[in-house]
């Protein structure tokens, strides 16, 4: 077993718990983005990161492995700063409005609307190709989740992947070719992970304006 310590609360635990793990054996909360108990933790999203006595920069929880000893902030100034900046700008880039965590996380920290007003909103056509689901891809986060569950975390139908470099990276298909020509059985675990409204199911779909194809 290894002792440490989070947010001055001693806290024991097994080794080979990720800080999360700790901290939420502890009953202590670290907000996250890209992570989801089911999946394989990516550490894409910084949104975790805790502050480690002895590191030089913010670690993320849902990788960084405890040690005997270790000292943990889950909250610090600094953690707050990273965590607020980071919504911010997914804020000003991406529609959030189907995303309630996210609305949550942004209300705690205080975001600042239009900080980043300069930047440039993803608008991406609303792809209906198919009759089960809706992708609308201007609420993406980004986050891999859908992926991660197509792939071998789950599925393993590999219908999905990421596309693009840089603002324009995107969740997409294969060649972007519509759903149904693709290996997806429409088993719907894509839509159970997204964290931001941007894959639903048709029957809940309720975005005005016309789908397009």
């Amino acid at each position: 077993m290894i002792k440490l310590y989070i947010n001055e609360k001693e806290v024991v635990c097994h080794e080979g718990t990720t800080i999360l793990q700790a901290a939420e054996s502890a009953g202590i909360i670290i907000p996250k983005i890209c992570y989801h108990e089911k999946l394989t933790p990516p550490g894409l999203c910084r949104q975790c990161v805790v502050e480690v006595e002895g590191a030089r920069v913010l670690l993320p929880s849902c990788i960084t492995g405890v040690r005997e000893g270790m000292k943990v902030q889950t909250d610090s100034p600094r953690v707050k700063r990273v965590r607020k900046t980071i919504l911010e700008m997914l804020d000003n880039c991406t529609d959030l409005s189907e995303a309630p965590e996210l609305q949550i996380q942004m209300k705690k920290y205080g975001v600042e609307n239009g900080r980043f007003r300069d930047t440039v909103k993803r608008d991406y056509p609303v792809k209906d190709d198919n009759p089960f689901y809706i992708r609308d891809y201007s609420k993406c986060i980004v986050c891999g989740r859908c992926v991660q569950v197509c792939s071998e975390d789950i599925q393993f139908s590999y219908a999905l992947t990421t596309g693009g470099r840089g603002f324009e990276n995107r969740i997409t298909t294969n060649f972007d070719k519509p759903l149904p020509e693709t290996s997806c059985v429409f088993c719907g675990n894509c839509i159970e992970v997204c964290p931001s409204g941007a894959l639903v199911s048709r029957r809940e779909y309720s975005a005005t304006g016309e789908a397009n194809d």
